[in-house]
């Protein structure tokens, strides 16, 4: 399907990261072993939490639930691409591709809700650690929970709605290596002026509201620990944010380079930068929470254990 006119395509064609036969198959040795680490890493940060009592706690209630959302997150992208390195169609029917796009934003959003509420955790924890317990009790947590998954899945549900208004009568080829909002987009013909309207405003909303708690947590954190005269509870309160810190960066990061321009400068750059928070930021959590975290590195020795006595 070249170009014809059409109001509804029946497929679209993910051109992927290559078009060139010879990197299909190099480039599927690299992304299933990819694939396997993120959803056998994050499997184990929830086992090692559900397994120890000491973990049973806000914060690491939400890094169980971050970890999952990581697994489903890779799970939407990246079996679909698997599958494509080894097809020469490379296709996806059209309410595939919405699906994909759908939970793709969804728990794109949710992970950064997921990292708000760790960051108020911190916030908390830090800043308030005599009251942290009546503060962060279950039903908060509950509660945050609930807001960090239903904001997002709304968010999403608003532009699959509005993206199945558009007309596309230009070529059905995307150019990335799933359906992402921008490139189905720049396919089609009618205008897109509200999607855009949309996307820039409730879509500026929805991902800022998170990262501005993120912001404010953080600036506070900092405020009290530098009245903290002692260098090592200094240290000690700092150590217990930096790997949260760390996944933040790279997850705004990256969606700051790639979403926060206009259309037409989606480029194939683009497509590198969407690695990064859809592929390798998943990919490094477990690795950033356990190497940079005593509680965690406990927790994994103690299922290891477990597991070599079964």
């Amino acid at each position: 399907m070249g170009r014809n006119n059409l109001t509804r395509p029946s497929e679209f064609i993910l051109l992927g990261l290559s078009s060139r036969p010879e990197d299909q198959k190099p480039l599927f040795a690299v992304f299933l072993p990819i694939y396997l680490i993120t959803v056998i890493g994050n499997l184990l940060i929830i086992l090692a939490i559900r397994s120890d009592t000491r973990l049973q706690t806000p914060m690491y209630f939400f890094l169980s639930i971050l970890s999952f959302v990581d697994i489903c997150y890779v799970t939407v992208i990246i079996p679909k691409m698997l599958v494509n390195f080894l097809s020469e169609t490379k296709a996806i029917s059209y309410g595939e591709c919405l699906t994909q796009m759908y939970f793709f934003i969804a728990f794109g959003n949710t992970d950064s809700y997921l990292l708000a509420a760790m960051a108020i955790d911190r916030y908390v924890a830090i800043c308030n650690p005599f009251h942290y317990i009546t503060i962060m009790n279950h039903r908060r947590c509950v509660l945050l929970l609930i807001i960090s998954f239903c904001i997002p899945h709304l968010h999403s549900l608003l532009h699959i709605l509005l993206t199945n208004q558009l007309i596309f009568c230009a070529s059905n080829v995307i150019h990335h290596f799933f359906c992402d909002d921008q490139p189905v987009l720049k396919l089609s013909c009618s205008s897109h002026f509200v999607k855009e309207i949309t996307v820039m405003t409730e879509g500026l909303a929805v991902i800022m509201t998170p990262f501005s708690c993120i912001i404010i947590s953080y600036l506070r954190i900092l405020v009290t620990v530098l009245k903290i005269p002692s260098a090592a509870r200094k240290h000690k309160a700092f150590s217990t944010c930096g790997s949260h810190l760390t996944v933040v960066t790279l997850f705004y990061g990256s969606i700051s380079y790639v979403y926060f321009q206009p259309l037409s400068d989606y480029t194939v750059k683009d497509r590198i930068a969407t690695i990064i928070y859809t592929i390798l930021t998943p990919m490094l959590n477990p690795f950033i929470y356990s190497l940079r975290n005593k509680d965690m590195k406990q927790g994994l020795a103690k299922l290891m254990h477990w597991v070599k006595r079964q």
